[in-house]
């Protein structure tokens, strides 16, 4: 994943399969953690994907099965 798309591919792949799963969560935590700062347009996919989440058309998935 190319880093400086790697954030807002995570999000677009939240919101194509409707959930946030851990294994997503988890990649979007340690590009932030990498990366030590937030895009402007990362920060609007983050948000687009809050929203969406609000809004209960992305459901966050637990990690127990």
């Amino acid at each position: 994943m190319q880093a400086t798309h790697a954030i807002r591919q995570l999000v677009e792949k939240a919101l194509y399969i409707k959930q946030l799963t851990p294994d997503i969560e988890n990649e979007i935590n340690y590009e932030l953690t990498r990366l030590g700062y937030i895009s402007d347009t990362d920060y609007e996919a983050l948000e687009l994907l809050m929203d969406e989440m609000d809004a209960g058309r992305v459901q966050l998935v637990s990690s127990r099965r």
